[in-house]
């Protein structure tokens, strides 16, 4: 029996764990970092324990600090989610080893699909196609270079462990091998502690479908049909769907059949998910679709197949696990309509998908129901830390046709509110939109081919413009009003009043403000209580209706369409700085850690060159010179965590080459 169950996870996939086991009458238990200490899955769970620091190497990744609170808290079981110790088999195999039930597939299961090299071989035996490629142990440079011109570009080179794009690139040409495999084992050594690496064919105009197989240990195995992943941006999955557009029966059933013989290769038990790269080039056919991995746990993108197909995944995974026979059959399985879903991040797609940190001052996704569902790990209030994955939500639609789907998607993400850290749902809302997505003619290169006009960023209209600099000027009013009244401890006094009256005419003024941290001046007009704002037309503009505001502090956050625009007083100094960056200041893009540093002191580097590299939220992001110089002042080295806007060097312009 699992009458208590331990969720060895964080955010929304804890939350939304915990929501299941609630219903079956389980009590749940959470684990948190220190940073942690206030989250949502924390509120939510019947217990909670504090793991350790900040750091997931330090509380999440604590395998014996969690299965201690695991049996001090009486578990009966542990959940661990995904990502963190979820396709762990050490941590499987320990948690059975302390008496309790691991929800998840066995130990050797987890091993057998850990590597993807060794994987392929097991696919490749049990009669799953598999793509072309060099999948054996040998790692020499010199030699995996020759394999890549065996293949023929382009090629991939793969990370043989984890997941998740890491440790992943794609090769066009030969003289992009070098870099790219130092790039790709780098990135795999951080991620996984395991740098070797496999080279596959690349397959052109690919789509990524991937198959949900679940399995019990009664020898019954199903699929729940398929989700199309091809919405992705370094290989990072940004909309998924269900069905995948374009499939028909005979490929779904090969798919499927495919699927089911590589859960049973392993003896899988549990939820998983074999994904598969699928020839996209014209129609989809059984001849065009090859392995690629085994997910050995619950997918982020799971709310679709529980759309399509009726089902809760996450309760077949504790049935599951506690012994007992698959719900359905695969004959019992049918599709409902469709279903899609979209990841909301705290990221700057104005400044290429940069992590984003803060407070959400606001979070409003509207409301659940009529085929709407929000799966969240946060709340407003909340804050949105450097230290794990970046995700706000996942906004799932389901509805009876793609169509329909596709609207309410694109509705729901352009109406949606958040502000504090930016976001990505502008980015969401343009793809959601995209004519090539609509008409399901697209592959996983889509978002890089489109990337501009899907990032593209206007200025604020004259409507946000005006919208923005009145709710500034009525923050600030109102908190000078609060700090008259906070002093004298009384605002009887006529004098006291900030009004802005005056006996004759319109009140006119200029107010300084920062617009996204830029110094911008506009005039003001009070008329009748009303704040009005000049337009370059001569024209007085009143705040919009459509447009919301958000204060915080002396600022205001402006919403419009997924876009947030921040308004701040300007603070005037003694002396006012000149053009950001022309002191040749180059500085760390986020809080994170530096992974590598390829240039030192003195050194000569031009436009476009490699400075140094900075890990933040999983993923590795490169700095590159913004112009010709020779390096000074360098402040950063491996290893060294460092906080956003931190000075890293000086590129001296006039020592350039």
């Amino acid at each position: 029996m699992i009458r208590s169950l331990l969720i060895a996870n964080r955010g929304e996939i804890a939350c939304r764990i915990m929501r299941s086991a609630r219903q079956m009458g389980i009590r749940t238990i959470a684990v948190y970092s220190e940073a942690d200490e206030a989250a949502l899955h924390v509120r939510l769970a019947d217990q909670a324990y504090l793991l350790g620091p900040a750091a997931a190497a330090d509380s999440y990744l604590r395998t014996g600090r969690i299965l201690k609170i695991a049996k001090e808290a009486g578990a009966d079981a542990v959940h661990p989610g995904y990502g963190f110790l979820s396709e762990n088999a050490d941590f499987a195999q320990l948690t059975m080893d302390a008496g309790m039930i691991f929800v998840g597939p066995p130990p050797t299961a987890i091993r057998a699909m850990g590597l993807k090299d060794k994987a392929k071989e097991i696919m490749a035996a049990a009669g799953v196609p598999v793509v072309p490629g060099f999948h054996g142990s040998n790692q020499d440079p010199t030699f995996l270079k020759r394999k890549a011109y065996e293949i023929g570009y382009p090629v991939l080179i793969k990370a043989v462990a984890g997941g998740g794009g890491k440790g992943m690139r794609k090769v066009m040409k030969a003289i992009e091998f070098d870099a790219a495999l130092e790039a790709a084992k780098r990135e795999a050594m951080s991620a996984f502690g395991n740098d070797r690496v496999l080279i596959e064919k690349f397959v052109q105009n690919p789509r990524h479908i991937e198959i949900q197989v679940f399995a019990d240990s009664h020898d019954n195995v199903v699929h729940l049909f398929e989700r199309d992943c091809s919405l992705q941006r370094r290989h990072q999955k940004v909309i998924e769907e269900a069905p995948a557009p374009g499939m028909t029966e005979s490929l779904r059933a090969a798919m499927g059949e495919a699927a089911c013989s590589a859960a049973k290769a392993v003896g899988y038990q549990g939820a998983g998910t074999v994904e598969f790269i699928v020839d996209g080039s014209g129609s989809l056919n059984e001849d065009g679709f090859y392995f690629m991995e085994m997910n050995t746990r619950l997918q982020v993108e799971h709310p679709v197949t529980e759309a399509i197909s009726g089902t809760d995944l996450v309760e077949w995974q504790i049935r599951v696990a506690r012994g007992e026979q698959l719900p359905l059959s695969q004959q019992d399985l049918t599709i409902s309509g469709h279903a899609v879903e979209a990841r909301i991040y705290a990221e700057d797609p104005d400044a290429g998908f940069l992590p984003s940190t803060g407070r959400l001052i606001a979070l409003d996704l509207g409301r659940s129901g009529n085929g709407v569902r929000i799966d969240a790990g946060v709340e407003k209030g909340d804050a949105i830390t450097p230290f794990y994955d970046p995700m706000i939500a996942k906004l799932i639609v389901h509805a009876a046709t793609r169509e329909e789907a596709l609207e309410t998607l694109e509705q729901r993400l352009r109406t949606a509110q958040i502000a504090g850290p930016a976001t990505n749902l502008a980015f969401l809302a343009k793809l959601s939109a995209d004519a090539d997505f609509r008409a399901g003619t697209f592959d996983t290169g889509l978002i890089d081919k489109k990337l501009e006009e899907l990032t593209v960023s206007t200025a604020p209209d004259e409507a946000i413009l005006a919208t923005g600099i009145a709710g500034l000027v009525a923050n600030l009013q109102m908190r000078l009003a609060e700090e008259c009244a906070s002093r004298n401890g009384s605002v009887g006094s006529p004098w006291e009043v900030c009004d802005s009256f005056q006996l004759l005419g319109h009140r006119e003024v200029d107010q300084h403000y920062r617009l996204n941290g830029e110094h911008q001046v506009a005039r003001v007009r009070f008329d009748s209580g009303k704040i009005l704002v000049r337009s370059d037309d001569d024209v007085w503009i009143a705040p919009a209706q459509n447009v919301s505001v958000f204060p915080d502090g002396e600022g205001v956050y402006v919403v419009c369409e997924g876009r947030q625009s921040v308004f701040t007083p300007h603070q005037f100094e003694l002396t006012e700085d000149g053009e950001q960056g022309s002191d040749g200041a180059v500085r760390v893009p986020m809080h994170g850690k530096i992974i590598s540093v390829t240039v030192a002191d003195g050194d000569a580097v031009e436009k476009g060159d490699i400075l140094f590299a900075v890990e933040a939220m999983k993923m590795e992001h490169a700095v590159l010179a913004p112009h010709d110089g020779k390096v000074d002042a360098l402040t950063v080295a491996v290893g060294e965590q460092v906080e956003d806007g931190h000075l890293a060097l000086r590129l001296n312009p006039t020592g350039g080459i």
